[in-house]
């Protein structure tokens, strides 16, 4: 069974310029991604996905493979996961004949990361009937109490509504319906939900529970600081 990591790092990030090789507790931020993947049981084969020539010879460096450039069309601000995962593996299968079974997305912005967590992960998908699995934790806020806003001057309509419950807008927090929110930890999708369905996840998409001190996305240099204290704290995580 081939199962494929896919490390999806553009050269431009505007919020905090080169962070995917910014050095997090001595290695570059994209190394706790490459590592993770490298020391799983279960993933076959890790790529990285760049459009920089930097990113890619660190990424070489911590032995990921880069056997493509990313166009630059799929390298914007806006450019979508399914864009830069729907051309990696059409141009693996056009130019590798490569076809893995299981694709697993590692954002090098979220390094908390333990490769016990990763392989439950992909078993778990792999034991059952569903499109992809996703990794959440526990709504922060519940979103029973958030609202849509047309403009100031109208009435505020809720973002969700509860059969069972009058105004939920007005309950305890405790009374309401725990919700989860998904994190960009990891990802696994079936290569056939990406490339026969054109989805990232499908519809029918498992979840995985993890806690909140996993969900750290890195985005400035607060998120680095934090990152690096939970790392140095703890060797359950990717360590070098």
């Amino acid at each position: 069974m081939e199962i494929l990591a896919i490390i999806p790092a553009r050269g431009g990030s505007k919020g905090l310029p080169n962070k995917n090789i910014l050095p997090l507790l001595d290695h570059p931020l994209i190394a706790y991604s490459i590592k993770a993947a490298i020391d799983s049981q279960l993933i076959t084969r890790t790529i990285v996905s760049t459009d920089s020539d930097i990113i890619a010879q660190t990424a070489l460096k911590y032995n990921a493979e880069v056997p493509f450039m990313r166009p630059a069309e799929f390298a914007q601000d806006m450019s979508t996961d399914f864009e830069v995962y729907y051309h990696a593996l059409n141009w693996l299968k056009n130019n590798e004949n490569y076809v893995p079974d299981y694709v697993v997305q590692l954002r090098p912005t979220s390094p908390i990361r333990s490769t016990q967590i990763i392989d439950a992960c992909i078993q778990k998908l792999i034991n059952s009937d569903a499109d992809s699995l996703r990794i959440v934790t526990p709504s922060p806020i519940t979103p029973y109490k958030m609202w849509f806003i047309e403009n100031e001057e109208k009435p505020m309509i809720p973002l969700l509504s509860l059969p069972e419950i009058d105004e939920p807008y007005n309950q305890p927090r405790q009374k309401l319906p725990q919700t989860y929110w998904q994190i960009g930890f990891l990802d696994v999708i079936r290569t056939s939900t990406i490339l026969d369905e054109r989805s990232m996840s499908g519809r029918n998409i498992l979840p995985y529970i993890v806690g909140n001190e996993l969900a750290i996305d890195i985005d400035d240099m607060n998120s680095f600081v934090k990152a690096a204290e939970v790392l140095s704290k703890s060797d359950e995580y990717v360590q070098f």
